[in-house]
């Protein structure tokens, strides 16, 4: 069987994810063997023909003018960052990174503002979430178990979706994991439509879609996400239960390379950010 490809992949989901009564089409009242709406209505909601929107979702057109998938945008009710990510999968795979980039290596902006940031855990991530750089805190908050200085080597540095689903012990530090985990997938698959020719990115994704159920079904929902500030709930083995506020920087001059700085609320002495260093608490019997 031909894969369709991943632009009629996600134009499906999103047909089939909105309900007919919040679109202005008449006769959404009527009876239907399955949710969402039908092809010939995002055809005649997005002013193309049924046969060509056809052609699109079917995969045997893969790509159209960013006019057409405006419209189709619109039609769907596309939030910007699904709208940016429908544009990316329609590019010409050719044309995007046409070269695997391979192993990468801390921009010197990135390691100088890592330098600079000392009261607050941080680190610095790659395109694909590995962990590029972090200072003592940053360490300690996200893989206090793993050595400080894993990620100095390409071939062992941390892969945080790895962690986040492979490493019971990263697990273990949310405490709404689900939602964390919904908003990691969310986020690579909009990072997999930017970069659709990164093999290692590839390879990751089907990785995880084979060892974690959890992350296969995220993955086949089709969520697309943007993940440049929040909120983590953790129950961290030194610090105990914390709320940690996180910002994301891109960096100018390697925007695929972000700065992912942390705050712990309801810290005004910061002792609480210091308790991170403390040996994790043993057990009583």
């Amino acid at each position: 069987m031909n894969d369709p490809g991943d632009l009629a992949v996600f134009l499906r989901a999103k047909r089939a994810a909105l309900p007919p009564e919040a679109t202005p089409l008449n006769g959404f009242g009527t009876r239907r063997r399955v949710p969402g709406l039908r092809r010939e209505e995002v055809a005649q909601l997005a002013g193309v023909s049924a046969t060509y929107y056809t052609r699109l979702e079917q995969g045997h057109s893969r790509h159209a003018s960013d006019e057409v998938l405006l419209a189709l945008a619109r039609a769907l009710q596309l939030t910007v960052t699904e709208t940016e990510h429908l544009l990316d999968l329609a590019r010409d795979k050719r044309a995007a990174d046409a070269a695997d980039p391979g192993p990468e290596t801390v921009s010197p902006s990135a390691r100088k503002l890592l330098s600079l940031v000392s009261s607050r855990p941080a680190i610095v991530l790659g395109r694909r979430n590995d962990v590029l750089g972090w200072n003592d805190l940053g360490h300690a908050l996200v893989a206090p178990h793993l050595p400080a200085d894993a990620p100095h080597d390409p071939a062992a540095r941390p892969s945080l979706p790895r962690l986040l689903f492979l490493d019971p012990q990263v697990r273990a530090l949310y405490r709404d994991w689900d939602a964390e985990a919904a908003d990691y997938v969310a986020y690579l698959r909009l990072i997999s439509g930017k970069y659709p020719n990164d093999e290692e990115l590839t390879r990751m994704i089907g990785e995880l879609c084979i060892r974690d159920d959890a992350f296969a079904e995220l993955w086949a929902s089709g969520r697309v996400g943007e993940c440049v500030a929040g909120t983590k709930n953790m129950a961290h083995p030194s610090a105990g239960d914390i709320t940690v506020d996180f910002q994301l920087w891109a960096q100018s001059d390697h925007p695929e390379q972000r700065l992912e700085l942390y705050e712990i609320r309801d810290d005004p002495d910061g002792s609480r950010t210091r308790a991170l260093l403390r040996a994790p608490a043993q057990p009583t019997r």
